[in-house]
């Protein structure tokens, strides 16, 4: 007989008390997650996933969510940071109709035991439905999970995974949802992630509302890469592409030409080509104009400057040019983005 979730009104932590409200009108029954730490798994990873959760009850004042604290054998279970976190139970409490997260850390492709594995099989032939947090993704692939699936994991894991599963391709995505099937990187994604659930749930202005009680801002798009393009160099290694790419950084308003860039660095335009297309899959001016182009988005979200002024500040000579190129990058003109921010702060006021 199938064992059924712990009943809200016996979970008085799940409705907490808040200064801040947000009615929801016709909520639905509670849905319930489960969140399964492994050995060593990120603290930070769990608590920005488990924390909108809390947030979204607390500005409903309604159990829209429940979640369960799972380890293998109810025991508490320390984090990669040597806290020791206590569960509400271990796997043998999971019920088939609460969502598991497996959240991990550094050892994802090896922490998980044989009994953990086969209880997440064991969960997705019933029915129930599942996720990875931070490495998460690397138990469901142990447990033959990812066959055929889109997902992600933190981006410092993701070489050490394709050695391990050769046959499986994760993307460079902060959080990526295919079907029922809900991957993050960890860190803030997980928040995003959780915040989408959220909005699919009971709208965007509640998601919203969400997101600001997390200071994560009123931006609940889904962001794009995990790392921004001197973290992707890093792996290589190569000091003088680093060079480059701080001296991009430093250099916005006035970009500075190739051959500049090769003088600082001390390598010459060819090797810059030639080292940004084997490292990052396009010309150097293309990584320097999206640099300078996130600047600029920046600049139209945070601050009062005119469009004309953010494309001065962000090295672009031609107001047209410029809007062009923002198109291209984000999918709207910088007026339009510029009018949605003030849109929205009349809205928050």
């Amino acid at each position: 007989m199938a064992k059924e979730a712990a009943s809200p009104q016996l979970r008085p932590d799940l409705v907490p008390a808040g200064a801040f409200s947000f009615p929801v009108k016709n909520p639905k029954d509670t849905r319930w997650f489960g969140f399964l730490l492994l050995p060593e798994f990120t603290l930070l990873a769990f608590s920005a996933a488990l924390d909108p959760l809390r947030i979204a009850n607390q500005l409903a004042q309604k159990p829209l969510y429940g979640w369960q604290v799972l380890s293998e054998d109810g025991m508490a279970v320390s984090s990669s940071s040597g806290i020791d976190i206590g569960v509400h139970g271990g796997l043998n409490d999971l019920t088939p109709d609460t969502y598991l997260f497996a959240c991990s850390g550094n050892d994802g492709t090896k922490t998980a035991s044989d009994v953990v594995l086969g209880h997440m099989r064991r969960h997705a032939r019933f029915g129930g439905k599942f996720g990875g947090i931070c490495t998460g993704a690397a138990t469901l692939a142990r447990a033959g999970l990812l066959n055929g699936k889109q997902f992600t994991l933190h981006w410092e894991n993701q070489p050490g995974f394709v050695e391990a599963f050769p046959n499986l391709t994760p993307t460079r995505h902060r959080y990526v949802k295919d079907g029922d099937l809900l991957t993050c990187g960890g860190g803030v994604a997980a928040t995003e992630m959780m915040i989408t659930i959220i909005a699919q749930d009971y709208g965007d202005d509640f998601a919203i509302a969400v997101s600001d009680m997390c200071l994560n801002g009123p931006d609940i798009t889904t962001r794009s890469e995990q790392r921004s393009s001197i973290a992707k160099a890093i792996s290589s290694r190569n000091p003088r592409i680093l060079a480059v790419l701080r001296a991009m950084h430093e250099n916005i308003e006035t970009p500075l030409s190739l051959d500049e860039l090769g003088q600082l660095a001390g390598i010459s335009r060819r090797q810059i080509e030639r080292q940004f297309k084997q490292l990052l899959d396009e010309a150097p001016a293309q990584t320097y104009r999206n640099i300078r182009l996130d600047r600029a988005r920046t600049l139209l979200m945070e601050t009062d400057l005119s469009v004309i002024e953010v494309a001065i500040a962000t090295g672009f000579n031609s107001n047209g040019v410029f809007s062009r190129h923002y198109k291209d990058r984000f999918g709207e003109s910088p007026y339009g983005d510029r009018s949605r921010a003030h849109a929205k702060e009349n809205k928050a006021r």
